[in-house]
């Protein structure tokens, strides 16, 4: 889901996750050319600081990279981000606790689906917020994606949550 408005020469939205009634994170798209050592550079750029990667995903293309990366710091990473020049922009994320369940995935889908809600893309945190096993979505209405999860008892993860004390790795 795009914003309006995004400064291109930059990379970055003046808009942020938090400028809405409902618990989102942030997840920073860095858009790489498919070079040796490109991941590197961005990892190293990261865990020179006292940021935590929280969830991660590379979508490879022949000329290009996506990194998708959410931190336990976006004000922080977005300095680094904006320090390396790198062509990079921001996009909500839901991050949903995985249900203690025999089927944890189909239930938060169900939800969805009965709120005919589309799911753009989703993966896991590799560090969850107290421990919690917790998904990553990106989804098509955001607003309607979490009251939806909220009312069927479903713990949203906000930015705060994903803060360095609270991650365990």
């Amino acid at each position: 889901m795009s914003k309006p408005g995004g400064d291109f020469g930059t990379g970055f939205y003046p808009e942020t996750a938090n400028n809405h009634d409902w618990p989102s994170v942030r997840q920073f798209n860095v858009f790489l050319a498919n070079r040796l050592g490109g991941m590197l550079s961005i990892v190293k750029r990261v865990e020179n600081t006292s940021l935590k990667i929280v969830s991660l995903m590379v979508i490879d293309s022949a000329d290009c990279a996506i990194i998708r990366i959410v931190l336990s710091d976006p004000a922080r990473a977005k300095e680094i981000f904006q320090q390396a020049d790198l062509s990079v922009t921001e996009s909500d994320l839901l991050v949903v606790r995985l249900p203690e369940n025999d089927q944890p995935l189909f239930s938060i889908f169900k939800e969805l689906l009965q709120a005919e809600v589309n799911i753009d893309y989703a993966y896991p945190l590799m560090v969850g917020p107290k421990g919690n096993a917790a998904l990553a979505l990106h989804v098509e209405d955001l607003e309607l994606a979490a009251k939806t999860l909220q009312k069927a008892g479903f713990d949203l993860f906000t930015e705060d949550d994903l803060a360095m004390g609270d991650l365990l790795s």
